[in-house]
Order: structure tokens, then C-alpha cells, then sequence
């Protein structure tokens, strides 16, 4: 049996089926390991959303190399999928695999070969169109929090995105086997599932056919018991329906916490985005959260910088943020991608003034960040404390997404426990009651 180790790049999605892939490793009686601990294998599951996704694998695998010369290196994930040729000849990698073979590694590793100098590596990656099998998978990097994918592809052709190349057509697991997840993993004292995907609001795909919904898969979640919270991760606005804001802001085990891409306040920027709805219906849905959920978390994912955005289009799209009741933003700065429809686009924005602008929208995150803490002065809310340390700290996220750092106490690692906010001291820290001690939120 072999020392197997992974290295994940990129969204919470590729480390859930990193997890899944290892325990299937696991099962066959390989033992997962650290990637400095001399493993046999490597296997690199990749990202093709940030534009250095080649310089980031090639540097992995050298990584690799210095650790264990005779290492087996494998590359999965959307970057494999795309280029799959291009990875094969960077030195060191003796396997590619696309995304309906990924799943497929722990039976295939044994027929591959490595590579010697010259060769290139072996690929196995048929075209995106054969990736019509959905796994279901779920992080365990720690008893905390797990990321459950209840969702994998996408049929939204955005004009920006490759997504549908590296991943293929939306399909789902059925509600029966994500509930049945959900029992495994609180029988593992999990307390809170971050549910998952790459357009999660187009659950209930099978075969084609849709014979479930979103919404019908948070009603049956609500009522697993042993999970304290589950939290959406991403929902697109024209997916995120009233019906579900509703039924969250009066569940028992769904958090008052929504991440909604926005990408722009354009309309017109929008439109050139192919993005299907326009930034009215974004400000109905946050005055619909807000109606129902007066102290609810709201994310929003934006992109700076796309084909078509000017200083003009920027400036109205900032200004539409400013004005959102809104918690905080993801800044995405736009990055050329092979095969998409944004390359044809005109004017293109130079990359210093990208970066002026998400240097804007970034200052815009924080004043938006503080301004929700402020709101919640005097308010009491509930703390999940995790495993993990920073300075000294332990750390921990209320329902509706404050974080809160203590001194580490490990009676209180995957405890849940009430505080109150004080204020906000000079650090941006908000000072806290209970627990018999001052608490520091971030």
C-alpha cells in the first residue's frame, strides 16, 4: 500500500472531492499523509479561475519532486480538464485526468507508469461532455465544519467563465443520498455543513430532468438532527426565490448568512456578462433578506475590470454597491480566459486601472464590513469555536458570520456558546461579553 498526498487548489468545491478522493484511497488500504512526509503518490487537483493556474501547478510539482524524486504525480481538476496536453509536458507529471475520469484515479493508479526524462505524461481526459456522472462528496478537514457539494456543473454560458468547459452540464445528487451525507457526517460530532456547487440554485438536475429543487432540499436538511447549522454558500439572484429566503429566516438549523454573486451593478455591464437578471432584481432580493433577516450576512461576489466596463460603467456599478444594504464584497479582478465570449469584447480595460478599481471596491468591503459590526453593538448572538489557532487565538463564526477570536481554551473547540457585542475597539476587533471574559470579534 502507498503514502498518498494532496495538494488542493482553488474553491471549497475541489476541497470537498479532494477529501472524497482521499478517503476513497483510504478505503483501498493507502494512508493519506502531509505532502512533506515523502509520499508515493502526488496528486494536484487543480483551478482554472485565477489566470496563474499554470505557474502554480508547475511550482507544486517541482515541490514535489525536491520531496520525493521518485514520487507518482498525478493532476486532476478544471485546469487538468482544460489543457490537459499543456500539463502533460511540464517535467515531473506522470498522469492527467479530466473530470468524468478524476473519480476514477484510485483504479487507474496502478496501470499507470512514471514517466521517464522526455516523456510525457499519460492523459486521460475525454471531452468535457462525457463528465455526465455526478459523486457525491464532502470535506472532513476537521469535526468543525464540513463542505458538502450537493451540485456540479453549469448550463450558464457567462461571457467571462470556463466552468462549463472544466466541470460540464449542471446535474445533482438526489435529496435522499445528500440527506443520507448529512446523518455521516454528524454521526462524526460535525456541527455546522456548508452546502456547495457551482450553481447551487440549479439543484434537482438528474439525467436531464429536474424532479427536485433547491428549496426542497433545504426543507429536508432543516430537519436532520445532530447538525446545528447549515450555511449556503453561493446562490445566484434570479435562483435565490422568496420562497427560500423565507423558509431560511424561519428554520431551525439554516443561518441568516447569503453569498450572492452580483459581478456588476451595470446593467448594461451585465447584459455584456450574460449574466440572467439585472440589478434591480439583486436589490429586490436584499431588501427581501433584509425585510425578513434585519441582521442577515450578505456577501456579494464582484468582477472588475470586464471587456466593455468603463470608468463611467465602474463608477455606477461602485455607486450601486455603496447604496446596498450589504455585509461585505469577493473582489474578482477579470482575467483573460481561452474559448470565452468576453475576449471579443471592446474596449478592453488596462490591467492598472483592474487594479485601481478593485483597490476601490476592496476600501467599499471593509467600510461595508464595519458598518455591519457597528449594527450589531448590543446585540447577543451564537458562537461555534473551531480548531483553529491565529496569535494565540482560537477562532469561531457566529450564525450570521461575524468571527469571533478567544484565548485558546480547548473546552470550547466545536462548542457553541452566547455572546454579546460590546463595540468595536481600536484594532476593528468588536469587543464581546459572556463567557466570563472579553472576547474579540474580527
Amino acid at each position: 500500500m502507498k503514502k498518498v498526498a494532496f495538494y488542493t487548489l482553488g474553491c471549497k468545491l475541489n476541497y470537498s472531492e479532494s477529501s472524497s478522493i482521499a478517503r476513497m484511497f483510504e478505503a483501498k488500504g493507502h494512508s493519506r499523509v502531509e505532502f512533506n512526509e515523502n509520499p508515493d503518490i502526488f496528486i494536484i487537483n487543480t483551478c482554472s479561475v485565477t489566470e496563474n493556474a499554470d505557474k502554480k501547478c508547475r511550482k507544486i510539482v517541482r515541490e514535489a519532486q525536491k520531496i520525493n524524486p521518485d514520487g507518482f504525480v498525478a493532476i486532476i481538476g478544471c485546469y487538468a480538464q482544460l489543457k490537459p496536453q499543456e500539463i502533460s509536458e511540464i517535467p515531473g507529471v506522470d498522469a492527467v485526468l479530466g473530470a468524468a475520469e478524476k473519480f476514477r484515479l484510485v483504479d487507474l493508479i496502478d496501470t499507470f507508469e512514471k514517466t521517464q526524462t522526455g516523456q510525457f505524461a499519460q492523459v486521460i481526459a475525454s471531452h468535457i461532455d462525457q463528465a455526465v456522472e455526478y459523486h457525491t462528496s464532502y470535506s472532513l478537514n476537521d469535526r468543525t465544519r464540513t463542505f458538502l457539494k450537493v451540485q456540479d456543473g453549469c448550463d450558464y454560458p457567462c461571457a467571462y467563465c470556463t466552468i462549463p468547459l472544466a466541470r460540464g452540464k449542471s446535474r445533482s445528487d438526489t435529496i435522499a443520498n445528500i440527506v443520507k451525507a448529512a446523518h455521516e457526517i454528524a454521526a462524526r460530532d460535525v456541527k455546522e455543513i456548508v452546502l456547495t456547487g457551482v450553481n447551487i440554485g440549479d439543484f434537482g438536475l438528474q439525467n436531464g430532468e429536474r424532479n427536485e429543487t433547491f428549496l426542497d432540499l433545504v426543507k429536508a436538511l432543516d430537519e436532520v438532527e445532530g447538525i446545528s447549522r447549515f450555511r449556503i454558500s453561493s446562490i445566484e439572484p434570479n435562483l435565490l426565490t422568496d420562497e427560500i429566503i423565507e423558509f431560511v429566516s424561519r428554520s431551525k438549523r439554516f443561518v441568516p448568512h447569503f453569498h450572492i454573486p452580483l459581478q456588476s451593478g451595470s446593467n448594461k455591464v451585465l447584459g455584456l456578462m450574460k449574466r440572467r437578471y439585472k440589478r434591480e432584481l439583486y436589490a429586490e432580493r436584499v431588501a427581501k433578506i433584509k425585510s425578513l433577516m434585519p441582521d442577515c450576512c450578505i456577501g456579494v461576489d464582484v468582477i472588475v475590470g470586464h471587456p466593455g466596463e468603463t470608468r463611467a460603467l465602474f463608477e455606477e456599478s461602485y455607486q450601486f454597491l455603496n447604496e446596498l444594504d450589504i455585509s461585505y464584497l469577493h473582489v474578482f479582478t477579470y482575467s483573460e480566459r481561452e474559448n470565452t465570449t468576453a475576449l471579443a469584447i471592446r474596449p478592453v480595460v488596462p490591467k492598472s486601472e483592474r487594479a485601481e478599481r478593485s483597490k476601490m471596491l476592496h476600501i467599499l468591503s471593509e467600510k461595508k464590513k464595519r458598518s455591519f459590526y457597528e449594527a450589531q453593538i448590543g446585540k447577543t448572538e451564537t458562537v461555534l469555536f473551531e480548531d483553529e489557532i491565529q496569535n494565540g487565538q482560537m477562532l469561531g463564526f457566529t450564525e450570521n458570520y461575524i468571527r469571533v477570536a478567544v484565548k485558546y481554551d480547548p473546552l470550547l473547540i466545536n462548542e457553541t456558546k452566547e455572546i454579546r457585542y460590546d463595540h468595536i475597539n481600536e484594532a476593528g476587533f468588536m469587543e464581546v461579553t459572556e463567557l466570563e471574559e472579553i472576547l474579540y470579534v474580527h
